[in-house]
């Protein structure tokens, strides 16, 4: 009896300790869980509205695109201004945010400053130029490439050869797209005969002040321009209304703007963000969105492409999508046509 109750004893303790054993690894598989897409905490800061019809529109597009495609759960903050930047990435990272998305090169420093103390954290400024520390991954369209397409059309759209355009502030970035965009479309106008192409530039120095938008553009096609290109968000919808109220040709930029003034906006350059954003939330939840490193995409990837309305015949468009694939095949050089190199 007694060797009876030995080995029942014997028994009770093996299994006590392989359930034990089981427990114990069933909590450390628990412990090392790998995330999936909806686990992340992620949030997107906007210097604007997400009604914009532009910049901020566009970038929102993407975030609804990746939640609903992905599984993610990416939160955003609207109308965040200057001033308040650094304060709001740090909010974010104190409270144990994943990624940090914030829409804009305006970004750049403050994200880059933040960023040394929240090494768990990884901050993706879109349109960011500057990847000064291993948790800080910009992503960037070469905006430069969308202009191409814009300025595509417009020389092909030009009645006189005026071209008048407007960017928020002289960042490289926008430089560098108002550089080709100048270029490639005074050439064309040349190329079709007309004399004395040419395009003027200014700055608004806002991305939100609609009135600047639409004073600025008065002052424009009053002194001779009879196509318009803007791209600094909410500014640009002044010149929208001014480029209507005058009887000019507008090329839309970033969103579909067409919508806006169907026979003034006679096409548009779209950012496709819902691709791009997907692009880099799925290198990011797989651990090969880098830091100190700008991520690049642009015509190649597919992620600009034009809108038309009726105004713009179908030989304009075939032109277009021509000079689209000499994009793709590595046949322009953009950077010949930047004026600081």
């Amino acid at each position: 009896m007694k060797k009876v109750l030995s080995v029942l004893l014997i028994s009770v303790l093996v299994a006590t300790s392989v359930f034990a054993g089981g427990a114990k690894e069933t909590e450390a598989s628990a412990g090392n869980k790998v995330k999936g897409p909806a686990d992340y905490k992620m949030v997107l800061v906007l210097p604007g509205p997400i009604n914009d019809q532009s910049w901020n529109a566009t970038n929102y597009a993407g975030l609804v695109k990746s939640n609903t495609t992905l599984g993610t759960n990416m939160e955003y903050v609207e109308n965040v201004q200057a001033p308040d930047y650094e304060s709001t990435f740090r909010n974010y990272a104190e409270r144990g945010y994943d990624l940090i998305m914030a829409a804009g090169t305006q970004f750049d420093d403050a994200a880059n400053k933040v960023a040394a103390s929240y090494p768990n954290t990884t901050f993706c400024v879109v349109n960011g130029m500057m990847a000064k520390g291993a948790n800080v991954a910009p992503i960037f369209p070469k905006e430069y490439e969308a202009s191409y397409i814009a300025s595509l059309i417009a020389g092909e759209v030009t009645k006189k050869g005026q071209f008048a355009t407007i960017g928020g502030f002289p960042n490289d970035a926008m430089e560098k797209l108002l550089d080709v965009y100048e270029k490639v479309a005074v050439q064309l106008a040349k190329d079709r005969g007309i004399t004395g192409a040419k395009a003027t530039r200014a700055y608004a120095n806002s991305w939100d002040d609609v009135a600047l938008g639409k004073q600025m553009a008065e002052t424009m096609i009053d002194n001779g321009a009879d196509v318009m290109f803007v791209y600094a968000n909410q500014v640009g919808l002044g010149s929208i209304q001014a480029s209507r109220e005058k009887g000019i040709t507008y090329i839309g930029f970033s969103g579909d703007q067409t919508t806006i003034a169907p026979d003034t906006v006679v096409a548009s350059i779209v950012f496709d963000f819902e691709t791009f954003y997907s692009w880099a939330i799925k290198q990011y939840m797989a651990g090969t969105l880098e830091g100190n490193k700008v991520h690049m995409a642009g015509i190649a990837e597919g992620i600009f492409y034009p809108v038309y309305t009726k105004n713009v015949s179908a030989d304009i468009q075939k032109r277009v999508a021509a000079g689209i694939e000499k994009a793709k095949n590595g046949e322009v050089d953009f950077a010949s046509m930047f004026a600081s190199k």
